[in-house]
This record gives C-alpha cells, structure tokens and sequence, in this order.
C-alpha cells in the first residue's frame, strides 16, 4: 500500500511540474515511468498476502472486521485490506522472580495471600494458543495484544483469588496440586470466553518467608522420623510374631513326642536303628547279655 501511495505521488508531482515547466516535461518521462512501475509494483505487493505455517490471517478494511479467516498459504486480497496475523501455535508465558528468565525483565512473580495471611512468591508459566476461528472476534474484542490484556492479568488475578482458601503450608506441601487443578480450571473457562485454549498451568516454584519455610521443613522431617519409627516398630512386632510361633510349635512338638510314644515304639524304633548299624559297612554291632541297648564298636 505505501508503495501505491508513493507511486501516485511521484506521479501527480511530474504531471504538475509538467504543466509548471513545459521545455523540461521531457525530463520528468524516466520519473513519471519510475512512479507506474511503484504503483503497478505496490498493487500486486498489496493483492497478494502470504500467511505462514502456524498462523491465520483476519482481513479488516476501515475498521471493519472480516469473519472469515484466512489459513496458511498465499491468498489474492483486496489492495485497501489490511490484514492481521494471529500466531495459532502454543505459546507460553512465564511469570519468574528471576531476572530474565520471564516474559518481562526483573521481578515478575505473582505475590499473594494466603488464608493464614502470609505472603506467599508463586512462579508460573501458562500455556496456551489461539483458537483460529476466533480470531476475527479476537481483533474485534481484544486487539493483536491479547497477552497483555487477557493472558497475563487474568492469571495474576486467578491465582491470587483462589489462594486465599489455602494455607501457607498446605501450598507449599500437600495442596499444590489440588491449588493448580483449581486455578487450571478457573483460568481455562475466561480463556474459552475469549478465543483461546489453556493447554497447560504450570507452577514452577513457590516460595514462603523463611521463618516459615524452616518451620514445614522440621515437620516435615519430624513426620519422617515418625514414620521411620513406625516402620521399625512395626517390623518388631512382626519378629515377635514370628519367634511367638516358632516356640509354639517346639512346644507343641515336644508335647506331642512326650504324650505319643510308649515302650513298644521305642522298641520298635530301637530294632530300625539296630537294623541300619547292622548293614553299614561302618560298623559291628556286639549285644552284650540281655542288655537292651547294643555297644557299637568301630572297626577304624
């Protein structure tokens, strides 16, 4: 478009200085060709609009929005169209307490209350994209920077809204997840209100005062240790168990022997012993008068 507008400018300048100065109208024919071809150039630069991969293209001509969108590719358009590109490909933005490492420089966690009325530093990254048929409403509601006015104030907000129903120390242990599930979801319906879809919420760090940090920290490790020794408690008694059963059952065993055996299985089991000494190579066995117990005597 600035290529056409300077080509009819060029143009109408050599046609007045033309008239102004008639013997020199044959030097203005090399500027008055120059300004065609940057019209000619800025009319077919002005049709054709290439729109990349992970993109679409809304068409807004005197303020009003088109609806229709236009997808990746090279599309023919209307010279006095102007057309927006809206990036559809996830993007992310983070909210960090370390210098740099954010979308904007220096400090930029989100400090909130808690329900016991600490402070508390929370780092987070959202990430989301753009639905591509809600571009046009987009343009229209929210303009090209909708980071700034939707991504980043709606989730500073959220989160501090939401962290009001939890305590310090159950944020920074066992409620982090169930703290990121809420935001998430509070967060995900103002992005669908507006154009866009919440794929991920991430906290990436929480920070507590330092007192209070020290403070969990001991309970954590006190409920460590008390854990440790249940297990070891638990582990005796299972030992005394076992020993418990083991001397019940000698018990019961020499109970049995005791009240089971008379003389004639003694006999008995005395003939099978003298039986098996009787064929060992090792042995001889001498029966010594009626004596009822043998003398064993080894040939070595």
């Amino acid at each position: 478009m600035f290529l056409i507008i300077l080509g009819v400018l060029v143009l109408l300048f050599t046609l007045a200085a033309a008239k102004s100065m008639p013997n020199s109208a044959k030097a203005f024919v090399i500027v008055r060709f120059v300004s065609i071809v940057l019209i000619v150039v800025g009319f077919f630069t002005a049709c054709v609009v290439q729109i990349e991969a992970g993109e679409v293209g809304v068409k807004k001509l005197f303020g009003q929005v088109n609806s229709d969108v236009l997808n990746s590719g090279l599309h023919v358009v209307n010279p006095l169209i102007d057309v927006v590109k809206f990036d559809t490909r996830t993007q992310n933005y983070t909210m960090s307490a370390v210098h740099d490492e954010g979308a904007r420089n220096g400090d930029d966690a989100i400090k909130v209350l808690t329900a016991d009325g600490l402070e508390v530093v929370i780092d987070l990254t959202v990430l989301f994209r753009v639905l591509p048929d809600q571009a046009p409403k987009m343009l229209k509601e929210l303009g090209p920077d909708y980071v700034n006015v939707i991504v980043r104030p709606v989730s500073r907000t959220k989160i501090r809204d939401n962290a009001v129903y939890y305590d310090a120390v159950a944020l920074y242990s066992t409620k982090r997840d169930e703290f990121q599930a809420r935001i998430f979801k509070s967060i995900e319906e103002d992005f669908k209100k507006r154009g866009m879809f919440l794929e991920q919420l991430l906290i990436r760090n929480i920070a507590l005062p330092s007192s209070v940090k020290t403070t969990i920290e001991s309970k954590i490790n006190a409920e460590q240790d008390a854990q440790k020794m249940q297990f070891v408690l638990q582990k005796e008694k299972q030992e005394a168990e076992r020993k418990r059963v083991e001397a019940q059952g000698i018990a019961d065993y020499h109970k049995i022997i005791s009240t089971g055996l008379n003389d004639k299985q003694l006999q008995y089991e005395t003939i099978k012993m003298q039986k098996e000494l009787a064929t060992s190579n090792n042995s001889k066995i001498i029966i010594m008068g009626g004596s009822k117990v043998p003398l064993i005597l080894n040939e070595k």
